[in-house]
């Protein structure tokens, strides 16, 4: 089944790995555990990466939706 609405694309992601990219220029990757209709998210086993290296582990991560800019299945 194709994504017909974004919701339904966060639902097909859903325990499996995204990269989020933030309005602060931060990027989180970590497995999407749950969201809501304003898009905000729970990432478990969160990192946040800079250039493409992990910076720091963060674990279980609320993520505010007006914070992101691009969520992204690994």
């Amino acid at each position: 089944m194709e994504a017909a609405r974004p919701l339904d694309a966060l639902n097909k992601a859903r325990n499996q790995r995204v990269i989020v990219e933030l309005k602060n220029n931060k990027q989180l990757v970590g497995k999407l555990k749950a969201f809501d209709i304003h898009i905000n998210i729970v990432l478990e086993e969160a990192e946040e990466r800079v250039d493409g290296e992990v910076k720091r582990k963060l674990g279980t991560i609320f993520i505010r939706g007006d914070t992101i800019i691009l969520i992204s299945a690994q």
